[in-house]
């Protein structure tokens, strides 16, 4: 008995589908830290920055035939997940509180590099979302004027405009004693 068209489209699809699935795998093996990161430097909280991450390679998943097949997957992932921490940010509960300063806390006192990171995780925080967006990618991810322009779906005017404002910004906050060390 020889087996039916349906059957063999059937068994192939089922061989694409876990090629596919294999290299999802291998992508998010290769990135999902790099993204959790990038997340935490924009929200500032590790297990937002996990959920954020979760969001943005799910909806990755979702259509990854089509996705994976684009030129530059690092800067597609990006945008997406920029596209899920806009779309956390507009929908934030509105009994969350925001406070300017941390509650007091049992542990011991913060070495001198973690009161620099958190002095500028602070200082991050006063910039609007997409300026944070471009600082972030820009100087700690180090991406060009254009990848950060396409992440963001923007011309690379508007990122080099807008990081020079940021970076003025920053400079302000933290002082010339700061900036220069």
């Amino acid at each position: 008995m020889t087996e039916g068209p349906i059957a063999r489209w059937s068994r192939a699809r089922q061989r694409q589908r876990a090629a596919q699935d294999e290299e999802f795998t291998e992508f998010v093996a290769a990135t999902a830290h790099g993204l959790r990161r990038t997340a935490f430097l924009l929200c500032g909280d590790w297990h937002l920055a996990q959920d954020l991450t979760q969001t943005a390679l799910t909806r990755m998943y979702a259509s990854w035939g089509r996705v994976r097949r684009s030129d530059n997957l690092n800067a597609y992932s990006r945008r997406v997940l920029m596209n899920a921490l806009f779309d956390q940010r507009k929908r934030r509960s509105s009994g969350e509180v925001v406070v300017a300063e941390l509650p007091e806390s049992a542990v011991r006192p913060p070495q001198p590099a973690a009161e620099v990171h958190v002095t500028l995780m602070r200082a991050l925080a006063t910039l609007s979302l997409r300026d944070q967006a471009i600082v972030v990618l820009r100087y700690w991810e180090d991406q060009s004027v254009e990848t950060v322009a396409e992440i963001l779906d923007v011309s690379a005017s508007v990122v080099k405009t807008r990081s020079a404002r940021a970076l003025t910004r920053l400079r302000a906050l933290l002082g010339e004693e700061f900036v220069g060390t």
